[in-house]
């Protein structure tokens, strides 16, 4: 039974609730999008909430397709007209069964022509109609987006729709495309929903520079192509997001939480490309063994494309280049580590370059060496790696721990010197240098080989005397 506040939205005749709402209502969740269809004109029904609610009047749209939004706090309703005859015509435009739904504020009777009540009950997504997707391609990645928010199935001749119909999102605008796919990667089981996204041929796309992935085999130490090794890492790494036990300390899990939630959703995304550069850059030695030299690097360039096609902001982009043009970077510090030649001043050299950045850096590469698999693993799950990759793997969350215990505790301080005692105690006058120096000052103190402001002295006098 659907319960409607008549003092927000007024009981009148020929208007109804319809979509997603309503969709929401009937599982027990709190719509915070109302769609409200109404035969004639919308404005006066718009006015009519909007003085009851305190809300704000928004027109979008063109004329004969025009929608009024109105603003309430955390609510928004659209009010928009009904031109056809009835309502059930109005629900044959609509996408999918469970959203071809209408409540009629009038009568109270819920308008179900598809079978959409039976399917919300199902845990499924079906079409209205063959139509969907040729009318709007987006509808094929949102079918994937309802599925991940409800954790519900895509009904089998749907799923056929959308292979049929796959290359059509090639007409979506990107920034549609990119609304639609992160609140996939936003979800918690988007490796799940991505895998039957690219069983149907629409990841590949979606992101066409995945398709050179299949079938481009590897050296000896990975199990798989790269498309395959791509999507098992990516499976890693949600697993890491979902649940931070055994890779971060508990102490520091409030830190890696706001990582997840503020940028999790683009980590994922870096991880689904952090390998596209690798066929351009494949290469094999005269002993037949395989390299990808430079494929972090051709692999950011690849992905800066990417995201100017999905309209991304400049920090997202920024956020996915860095990640996929440094993910290998880690991997050179275990190797000092293992040559025991390591030293804390690279590893604070390390955590100043990379910044905030450097965990999500960490945990990336943690999933990236996962994703390599064995022989007789055919499952999605991350098994427990063995050898030089288990040490990594302890090296890297024994570095995050550094991060978080070490570094970003010294960080915090008051520096020991500024540009202020540059100028005053050794008579210097502003110019790049000061940054130099300040910077070997930094480097030294995160490192522990000063802790005082006389040793940062004698640090910079003796800097001074051998330039």
């Amino acid at each position: 039974m659907i319960q409607i506040n008549s003092n927000i939205i007024p009981k009148i005749k020929n208007a109804y609730l319809v979509g997603g709402s309503i969709r929401d209502l009937l599982l027990g969740l709190s719509p915070i999008d109302y769609d409200i269809a109404v035969l004639g004109n919308p404005e006066q029904f718009a006015k009519n909430i909007a003085s009851k609610t305190s809300g704000r009047i928004v027109r979008m749209g063109k004329p004969g397709h025009m929608i009024i939004r109105v603003v309430s706090g955390n609510k928004i309703f659209d009010i928009s007209s009904i031109n056809d005859v009835s309502i059930e015509e109005d629900l044959n435009k609509r996408d999918f069964t469970i959203n071809a739904l209408a409540y009629s504020l009038s009568s109270g009777k819920i308008i179900d022509p598809f079978g959409g009540i039976q399917d919300l009950t199902d845990k499924k997504i079906s079409a209205v109609s063959k139509q969907v997707f040729i009318k709007d391609p987006i509808r094929m990645i949102r079918a994937y987006r309802i599925c991940a928010a409800l954790d519900f199935k895509i009904d089998p001749q749907t799923f056929s729709a959308i292979k049929k119909d796959v290359k059509l999102i090639k007409n979506s605008a990107g920034e549609r495309v990119r609304t639609e796919f992160f609140k996939i990667l936003r979800s918690y089981k988007a490796y799940y929903y991505l895998s039957q996204m690219a069983n149907a041929g629409l990841l590949c796309e979606i992101f066409p520079e995945l398709n050179t992935l299949k079938e481009c085999m590897q050296n000896k130490y990975h199990s798989y192509d790269v498309f395959d090794h791509t999507m098992k890492a990516f499976c890693c790494l949600e697993k890491i997001l979902n649940d931070y036990s055994g890779y971060i300390p508990e102490t520091y899990n409030q830190n890696i939480k706001q990582l997840n939630k503020n940028k999790g959703y683009l980590l994922k995304l870096a991880i689904l490309l952090h390998d596209i550069g690798k066929p351009a850059a494949r290469s094999i030695d005269n002993q037949g063994n395989i390299h990808f030299y430079g494929h972090g690097k051709k692999g950011a360039d690849m992905a800066n494309k990417i995201s100017k096609r999905l309209k991304l902001s400049n920090d997202e982009r920024y956020y996915i280049d860095f990640i996929v043009r440094n993910h290998i970077r880690p991997l050179f510090l275990f190797m000092s580590h293992q040559k025991k030649i390591l030293t804390k001043k690279s590893m604070t050299r390390f955590f100043i370059k990379y910044g905030n950045n450097a965990p999500a850096l960490l945990l990336h590469t943690i999933a990236d060496i996962q994703g390599k698999g064995n022989k007789e693993d055919v499952s999605p799950v991350c098994v427990q790696r063995t050898g030089r990759d288990a040490a990594f793997i302890e090296f890297a969350k024994n570095m995050v721990h550094d991060f978080f215990s070490d570094f970003m505790r010294e960080r915090t301080k008051p520096p020991l010197i500024t540009g202020y005692d540059l100028i005053h105690e050794f008579g210097l006058t502003p110019s790049p240098l000061f940054k130099k120096i300040l910077k070997i000052v930094q480097e030294e103190r995160l490192s522990n080989k000063i802790n005082t402001r006389q040793e940062a002295l004698r640090l910079v006098k003796n800097f001074l005397t051998n330039l």
